[in-house]
């Protein structure tokens, strides 16, 4: 197996199907001296992702997102 460019190799499809590792499946790298372990997460939900999901949809300020960004920037909108 090789590396490309940017770090990335494919875990094999057998492997894959055998730890249920899926598109978009967190999995964790551990190092073990001059060995890297790759494993499924057991945590799904990181706490970004939890808050993320608590405030999605509770925006109640009634102004568009260039006119948020040039108040941020110190624009007039």
């Amino acid at each position: 197996m090789r590396v490309t460019e940017k770090g990335q190799v494919t875990i094999p499809k057998e492997l894959r199907d055998a730890l249920g590792i899926g598109a978009g499946t967190e999995v964790e790298f551990e190092r073990r001296r001059d060995t890297i372990v790759v494993k499924k997460s057991r945590t799904t939900n990181q706490r970004g992702s939890r808050l993320v999901e608590r405030l999605r949809g509770r925006g109640d300020v009634p102004m568009t997102t260039d006119e948020i960004m040039a108040l941020t920037r110190a624009e007039r909108p």
